[in-house]
């Protein structure tokens, strides 16, 4: 039988997790494998890992917004695919700076068609009460996919060489194509106008817009601490010859795991008092711990330990919340193009947060001084008080938004 309901949620969250195990292979093993392998700087190496969110950033406009068109499970399988295959070649292809992007970029690309698309997917066959907490289960899954992501490659990479972390990882999103061949096919209803006018109808959504630029923010912020979580607690283990609490393979899982509950929470806290008020609370404190981070890159290795905890909850908090309300103040007959536009300022803004973060580093005088730690971590907090600019700046008209937010105010 079709998958439906609960059944169709946990599928597609374990599809989720399948798609995303290769999905910071090279951010997760780059600082002891890739950057001596091929001799990149800190900024090489960022553009290198950001590729991935760069060849996403260019397909999802088209494949987002195409299912609002066709059948959002054609182009959630079609994506698995491209990423799978991309992640697999990855290894007999990618021989130095440019081949290992191209390569990572085109992962990204496929990976386009999966994740928007499949959130789409799943929303055309839930009923919509059960929109917003399925929507944030599906989100918050991403952190487990990541974590497991972390975890796999650089044990792989350890044991076995760095090819076999995208051999092992790049069979995980098999998983994904068997929760496609289970579900019911779900025509979208006939599409109104053309894509240019969907996408017209998107920018005239200013409540939508808020949380697509606060999404930006935070996509920032998340991407700049993943590309270089494992390089930095590497370098923290070398300045303390290696007398620190845990491992880089460990900080790295941990980061992630912390994710998913408090994605889900955050959430929570959202619909109770409102998402704008919960979003730029938790975005304003995540700044303000991103800065403390930087400050105490030369401090006790529980103190720096302690703060990279506390920021893998706060980074995370927001991500639920933003999706669901950029899904529900969705103009009716244009979701796929409002998801499409939040996944393209998402991801585009993933791929400058980590090359940022790179340049900050060697701006700043390299990876082995407390200094640039410093200024990479004072850009990221930059990045992510812009959110609650975003959010203020939606709500300054007093027009009705194109769809309700959600059954509480947003402020």
């Amino acid at each position: 039988m079709p998958l439906t309901g609960r059944r169709l949620v946990a599928a597609m969250c374990v599809g989720q997790v399948g798609n995303l195990l290769p999905h910071v292979v090279v951010q997760a093993i780059m600082a002891k494998h890739l950057i001596p392998l091929w001799g990149l700087s800190a900024s090489e190496a960022g553009m290198m890992a950001g590729a991935y969110a760069f060849g996403y950033m260019l397909a999802v406009p088209v494949l987002a917004t195409l299912s609002d068109r066709i059948d959002a499970r054609k182009i959630l399988g079609a994506g698995t695919l491209v990423s799978m295959a991309a992640v697999l070649a990855f290894p007999f292809v990618a021989h130095d700076l440019l081949t290992a992007s191209l390569m990572w970029g085109l992962a990204g690309l496929g990976f386009a068609g999966a994740y928007m698309p499949g959130l789409k997917a799943l929303t055309d066959r839930l009923d919509p009460g059960d929109a917003s907490r399925s929507v944030t289960l599906y989100t918050s899954s991403f952190s487990l996919g990541v974590a497991l992501s972390f975890l796999i490659a650089q044990v792989a990479a350890d044991r076995f060489g760095w090819q076999s972390a995208f051999l092992v990882t790049g069979l995980g999103p098999a998983a994904m194509l068997v929760a496609v061949a289970l579900m019911a096919p779900v025509p979208p209803p006939p599409a109104q106008g053309s894509v240019l006018s969907s996408l017209g109808a998107v920018f005239r959504n200013r409540p939508a817009l808020g949380y697509i630029l606060g999404y930006g923010a935070h996509c920032f912020e998340l991407y700049g601490m993943r590309t270089w979580i494992v390089a930095f607690w590497t370098f923290v283990a070398a300045t303390r010859g290696g007398d620190v609490p845990v491992s880089p393979v460990t900080i790295s899982v941990l980061f992630a795991l912390l994710s998913m509950p408090s994605s889900v929470l955050g959430n929570e806290l959202a619909l109770r008092t409102g998402r704008h008020r919960a979003i730029s609370a938790v975005q304003v404190a995540s700044a303000v711990v991103g800065l403390s981070l930087g400050f105490a890159s030369d401090a006790s290795p529980w103190l720096t330990l302690g703060l990279i905890l506390i920021y893998a909850v706060t980074i995370p908090a927001d991500s639920g919340a933003l999706t669901a309300g950029m899904a529900q103040s969705a103009a009716p007959g244009a979701k796929g193009a409002t998801m499409a536009l939040h996944s393209t300022i998402g991801f585009g803004l993933s791929a400058l947060g980590g090359w940022g973060f790179g340049l900050a580093l060697d701006a700043a005088g390299g990876p082995a001084h407390n200094r640039a730690w410093l200024a990479g971590f004072t850009l990221l907090s930059f990045g992510i008080v812009l959110g609650p600019v975003a959010l203020w700046w939606s709500r300054r008209r007093s027009a009705a938004p194109s769809a309700p937010l959600s059954g509480r105010r947003a402020v």
